[in-house]
């Protein structure tokens, strides 16, 4: 493949993709968008599509896929743009179970294409800065906290409430990404997960790990914040305290702030892209998304208040 601009159409006209994909997408010069594909949304001066399959029909060209739905209708689309031949991104979480994401891996390597995993969190500016700290010392715990107000973030969107939407693992697996990328291995011991008595998906849990080498880690994940949002990672270790906070935007050593940029999260998933289809590679880790199966699978259901938006 040559350096010319990627031919690419986008699946699932959302909230995410008005507010991250297009603006990314058009700041990123390795990309032409050329379709999109939605049952309600539509992209202005592109050609817009009911369904995948209508957009690869029509769209002989189209080299990459970006696919934007809920996780529970991912596979299907995935699996017919691989089976086209096209390249395909991958929005958090990758899939809605890890066993099919593991098949799509396998479509993509027979394919000849690229499937990408696109953890946005890790691309966050301070994430690199914190595995290079943590890296450098000896850990002896580590906490995540993630809590905020889903009514603002996540306004009347009732697939994320059913099976397979995640509930409040859908921001808890962005601090799974980073966490899994600077922390050492570690496992589920427990979980504790709080389901509103009129909702299939959880809206708090507490979450305890262990390391490979037995060191304690604990999430707090919390959907019902209102005020300052938390998305912090907090590790003690022989070289002192790291806090990183705002979702990995800052990196903080005994209280001193040592890393902090902008946020371009989605500019920079797209440009990783671009590499790994021009490399005719793949980018697919699965260790967020197989700590939120852990979870479900180990954790305690607790019945709490009707949620009510």
């Amino acid at each position: 493949m040559t350096s010319s601009p990627i031919k690419l159409g986008i699946v699932g006209v959302g909230k995410i993709v008005r507010d991250q994909h297009l603006p990314a997408v058009a700041k990123e010069g390795n990309y032409q968008l050329v379709a999109a594909a939605s049952r309600h949304g539509k992209v202005d001066g592109i050609a817009n599509y009911p369904t995948i399959e209508a957009m690869l029909t029509a769209e002989p060209g189209l080299e990459a896929v970006s696919l934007c739905m809920p996780p529970q209708f991912r596979y299907d689309a995935a699996r017919a743009a691989l089976e086209a031949k096209k390249h395909v991104f991958l929005e958090k979480p990758p899939g809605a179970t890890v066993s099919e994401v593991e098949h799509l891996k396998t479509l993509a390597d027979k394919n000849g294409v690229s499937l990408f995993a696109s953890w946005h969190s890790r691309y966050a500016p301070a994430v690199e800065a914190a595995r290079n700290f943590l890296a450098s010392a000896k850990l002896t715990s580590a906490a995540i906290n993630w809590k905020e107000d889903v009514r603002r973030w996540h306004p009347n969107q009732e697939w994320i409430w059913e099976p397979g939407g995640f509930g409040v693992f859908d921001p808890g697996i962005n601090a799974l990404s980073i966490a899994t990328h600077i922390l050492p291995p570690m496992f589920i011991t427990s979980a504790a997960l709080d389901f509103p008595e009129n909702r299939a998906a959880p809206v708090a849990a507490h979450v305890t790990f262990r390391t490979s080498n037995g060191l304690p880690v604990t999430m707090e994940l919390d959907w019902l914040q209102t005020g300052p949002q938390s998305w912090d990672i907090l590790a003690e270790t022989d070289k002192g305290k790291m806090v990183l906070s705002g979702g990995g935007a800052r990196l903080a050593l005994d209280g001193k702030v040592v890393h902090e940029e902008p946020e371009a999260e989605y500019p920079m998933l797209y440009k990783r892209f671009a590499e790994i289809v021009r490399a005719r590679a793949s980018d697919v880790d699965l260790a967020p998304l197989q700590h939120v199966a852990d979870a479900f699978m180990l954790g305690k259901r607790d019945v709490v208040e009707a949620f009510f938006d």
